[in-house]
C-alpha cells in the first residue's frame, strides 16, 4: 500500500489569518499536479460539533453528505477541491474527549489512569491518520484550529510532534501560518511576532518546515532572509501570502511563491507535472470580467457577521461568475423589516434571497419580505427557513389561513402549515438530531426546478427540524403553490414554487453546500440569471 504523506498547518500570532484558505490552496495545487489530496480540520473547542453554536460565535455550520455538522472551513475545502468531505474531515476536542470517556466507561483501558498523554493524544493521532489509512489519498492536509500557544491547542500540537517522529523524515511536514504586521508609524514590516510564534512552536518540540507570512505589503529579500535565519527555515521556504482581491486568487499567488514545490520537495515527492489550473483560471477570468451587475438582497437574522452565510455568499459568487455577472450582495437584517418599511428596504434590488435560521426572531420581517417580492414579481429564492416563510406567507395572504405559522414559533396556531417532524417529537437533545446530510428529492416534471436541474431525482443536503405539513398540501396546490419536489420515501415536501411568477422557488434543503468553483450550483446560476432578466 502506498505511503500517505501528511502536511500539518498551524497558525501563530493571531487567529483568522486564513489557515483554511492556505490549506485549500495548497491542496488545490497538489491536486492540479496530479496528486489526490484531502484536508481535515481539528478544532480546539469542547463542543462535540458546531451544530449547537450560534452563527455569531463560529460562523455558519457546514453540513456534509453523511450528515456531519462541521466547521465552515470544510466548505472552503469542498469549493476549492470539488471533492466531498465527511465526518472524518472535522474533529473537535469535545468529540475526542467524548470518545475517550466512552472507552473508559466500557473498561477498554484495563484499569489504567486515563490521561491527556497518552490517551487523548493517541485518540487524536488515530483520527489524524484515519483518512490517510483509507488508501484513497496521496497527501492528507491537517489544519489545526486556534493559535500556537493557546492552552486548548496543546494536545493537538503534542500529537503532531509525536506523529512527526513516528512517521519519520519526508513523510510529514509543518506549514506555519503567521502574521508580518506593518507598523504605519515606523513605516516598516515587523518580523518579531513571527519569530516569537516560531519560538513558541519550537518550545513544543516542533520545527516549522515552511513559513507562510500573511502581509499587506510585499516582503523584501532582506526580510525573507531575516525570517529564514531567525526561524530556522530555508529562504525558499519563506512564502509570502499578501492580501488578495478574492480568496480564489490565493492558489495562483501560492503557485507564484512556489509553496507546492517546496512542500513536495520536503515530502520527497516528484513534481509530476506543471499544475493544470486552466478551468480554475477560466472561472477567475469570468469572475473578474463581468459584463453586467445585479443587486441581490440577502435577508437574514445573522447578517452582521459575513461568515454566518459563508456558503450562500460563495454560491452567489459561483452563480455570478458562470453568468459573467457581478453579484452585489446587500445584507438586510430581517429584524428591521416591517409592513411600513419593506418597500424602502427592498428598493433597487434585482432579486431577494431569504436565508436559513432558527428561532422566532426576525420571522415576521422575512414574511413581509416574501409578500413584497411575490406581489412585485421580484425573483425569490428561499432556503430552509426561507422556504418555510414563503409557505406561511402564502397561507396567510392567499389561502386566507389567518394566523398560519410554524409550530417552532406558535405551537397553538390553528394552521400549523410548518410543523415538527413526527420522529423529532420525542427528542430532547439538540446536537446532531435534526434531519441532516444528503436526502433524495423527486422533482415534478414540467416544474421550474425540473428544468433548472435537468434531472428527475436529485440529492441535496439538509439541516432542519421542521417540515411542510402535508395535511395542507392539497389546499396549497389548489391555491397555486406547487409542491415541485418531495422525498420519495417519506413524501415530505422539499421544494415549493409559484407558477405565474418570473422566479419564485423555496427549497427545504441547503443547495449552497454543494456549490463549487468547478460545479456552480444550478439553482444559484438560474437565480442570478433571473435577477439579470428582472433588471433588464
Amino acid at each position: 500500500m502506498k505511503q500517505t504523506k501528511y502536511i500539518f498547518v498551524t497558525g501563530g500570532v493571531t487567529s483568522s489569518l486564513g489557515k483554511g484558505i492556505i490549506a485549500a490552496s495548497l491542496a488545490k495545487l497538489l491536486q492540479a499536479r496530479g496528486y489526490s489530496a484531502t484536508i481535515q480540520k481539528f478544532d480546539p473547542y469542547i463542543n462535540v460539533d458546531p451544530g449547537t453554536l450560534n452563527p455569531y460565535e463560529h460562523g455558519e455550520c457546514f453540513v456534509t453528505n453523511d450528515g456531519a455538522e462541521t466547521d465552515l472551513d470544510l466548505g472552503h475545502y469542498e469549493r476549492f477541491l470539488n471533492v466531498p468531505t465527511s465526518q472524518a474531515n472535522n474533529v473537535t476536542t469535545g468529540r475526542v474527549y467524548l470518545s475517550v470517556i466512552e472507552k473508559e466507561r466500557r473498561g477498554e483501558f484495563l484499569g489504567k489512569t486515563v490521561q491527556v498523554v497518552p490517551h487523548i493524544t493517541n485518540e487524536i493521532k488515530e483520527r489524524m491518520q484515519l483518512l490517510g489509512k483509507s488508501g484513497e489519498y496521496d497527501i492528507v492536509i491537517t489544519e489545526i484550529g486556534g493559535t500556537v500557544g493557546d492552552i486548548e491547542s496543546l494536545p493537538y500540537i503534542e500529537s503532531v510532534r509525536q506523529l512527526l517522529w513516528e512517521l519519520g523524515d519526508n513523510n510529514a511536514i509543518v506549514v506555519h501560518l503567521t502574521l508580518v504586521p506593518f507598523l504605519a508609524a515606523a513605516g516598516e514590516l515587523k518580523t518579531k511576532p513571527t519569530q516569537h510564534s516560531v519560538k513558541t512552536l519550537m518550545e513544543s518540540g516542533i520545527k516549522a518546515d515552511i513559513l507562510v507570512c500573511r502581509t499587506e505589503h510585499n516582503l523584501s529579500t532582506e526580510i525573507r532572509q531575516k525570517l529564514a535565519q531567525f526561524c530556522n527555515v530555508k529562504p525558499e521556504a519563506v512564502v509570502q501570502s499578501i492580501d488578495a482581491d478574492t480568496i480564489y486568487d490565493v492558489p495562483n499567488l501560492m503557485l507564484q511563491e512556489g509553496l507546492d514545490k517546496v512542500a513536495l520537495k520536503k515530502l520527497d515527492l516528484p513534481e509530476k507535472m506543471s499544475p493544470d489550473l486552466v478551468k480554475w483560471n477560466e472561472f477567475l477570468h469570468r469572475l473578474k470580467n463581468p459584463k453586467h451587475v445585479v443587486n441581490v438582497g440577502l435577508v437574514g437574522k445573522y447578517v452582521e457577521l459575513q461568515d454566518s452565510y459563508k456558503s450562500i455568499l460563495e454560491a452567489l459568487v459561483h452563480g455570478g461568475a458562470e453568468n459573467q455577472i457581478k453579484v452585489n450582495i446587500i445584507s438586510i437584517q430581517s429584524d428591521n423589516i416591517n409592513a411600513n418599511n419593506v418597500a424602502d428596504k427592498l428598493k433597487n434590488l434585482d432579486a431577494v434571497l431569504v436565508a436559513p435560521g432558527f428561532g422566532s426572531r426576525g420571522i415576521e420581517g422575512k414574511i413581509e419580505t416574501v409578500k413584497f417580492v411575490r406581489e412585485n414579481r421580484i425573483p425569490f429564492l428561499g432556503i430552509c427557513l426561507g422556504m418555510q416563510m414563503a409557505v406561511i406567507e402564502y397561507a396567510r395572504n392567499i389561502l386566507g389561513f389567518e394566523g398560519a405559522n410554524t409550530t417552532e414559533v406558535n405551537e397553538s396556531t390553528q394552521y400549523p402549515v410548518i410543523t415538527f417532524m413526527e420522529e423529532q417529537k420525542t427528542i430532547t437533545d439538540k446536537g446532531g438530531t435534526m434531519r441532516l446530510g444528503g436526502w433524495d428529492c423527486q422533482l415534478k416534471e414540467g416544474s421550474k426546478v425540473h428544468a433548472i436541474y435537468a434531472e428527475e431525482l436529485i440529492n441535496e443536503r439538509h439541516r432542519h427540524r421542521y417540515e411542510f405539513n402535508n395535511q395542507f398540501k392539497e389546499d396549497f396546490e389548489k391555491g397555486g403553490m406547487t409542491a415541485a419536489g418531495w422525498n420519495p420515501e417519506t413524501g415530505l415536501v422539499e421544494v415549493v414554487e409559484i407558477e405565474n411568477h418570473p422566479f419564485f422557488v423555496g427549497v427545504q434543503f441547503h443547495p449552497e453546500y454543494k456549490s463549487t468553483v468547478a460545479k456552480p450550483h444550478p439553482l444559484f446560476v438560474s437565480f442570478v440569471k433571473a435577477a439579470m432578466e428582472n433588471k433588464k
